[in-house]
């Protein structure tokens, strides 16, 4: 996109966005879990703007593509892993659909990052814009689910109109902090590794922190489920 894309000494730390991956997973269970039983309808348009948090950190620490598209399967996989949990098969709502939001959540992040400008996208104004734009597009996508999976979206009781869109301005209005969040705390990760980081903790990060951090929120899913 632009200059991020074009950008030819770009540090993709793997390692780093393996872990925003399973913690996004992690957070997307738990947190999905603790939203539906206070505000069920709307939890789905809230943790568009979590995705987006981690959507936000993992592209300022990748500056590729690839990079959210790596954060985006590991948060599918942990979605997976949860669905053995619960005793789900992947075709069911409650997880294919939500592994379709993340792809779309991406992919709607990705759109307007080619839409907005380079100097915008640097200040935080921008990058709230950027979140609000994304979120947006994301509610108005998300009711293809059923052609990708089969598993109409879920719609406001008595109604066909699909919760996404229903409730979109709450997803808009939590992802206008909470994407200049996501991207600010990839800016500190990026500084700290930039001053810390040598070939031995890089590889450190790579086969030992990462792992073992995704192990972690592996863990932490099943006492949840378990509790």
């Amino acid at each position: 996109m632009e200059e991020d894309m074009q950008n030819k000494n770009p540090k993709f730390y793997l390692g780093l966005v393996v872990m925003l991956g399973a913690l996004w997973g992690l957070s997307e269970a738990a947190l999905g879990m603790y939203l539906k039983r206070c505000a069920s309808n709307v939890s789905g348009s809230l943790m568009t703007g979590v995705a987006l948090l981690f959507i936000g950190a993992s592209w300022i620490i990748s500056k590729r593509i690839l990079g959210v598209a790596l954060l985006i399967l590991i948060a599918s996989l942990i979605k997976m892993f949860d669905a053995l949990l619960l005793g789900y098969p992947i075709l069911h709502g409650a997880i294919a659909n939500p592994i379709f939001a993340f792809i779309t959540e991406g992919a709607a992040f990705l759109l307007v990052l080619t839409i907005l400008k380079d100097r915008l996208k640097r200040t935080p104004t921008g990058q709230a814009l950027a979140g609000g734009m994304a979120a947006l597009l994301a509610a108005n996508l998300f009711p293809l689910v059923r052609f990708a999976t089969g598993i109409p979206a879920c719609v406001i009781p008595g109604t066909a109109y699909p919760l996404s869109l229903y409730y979109m301005h709450y997803a808009v209005l939590v992802s206008l902090i909470t994407l200049p969040a996501g991207m600010w705390i990839g800016t500190k990760i990026e500084e700290f590794t930039a001053v810390t980081t040598d070939a031995r903790l890089s590889r450190k990060l790579n086969a030992v922190f990462s792992p073992a951090i995704v192990l972690g929120c592996l863990v932490i899913m099943v006492l949840i489920r378990l509790g």
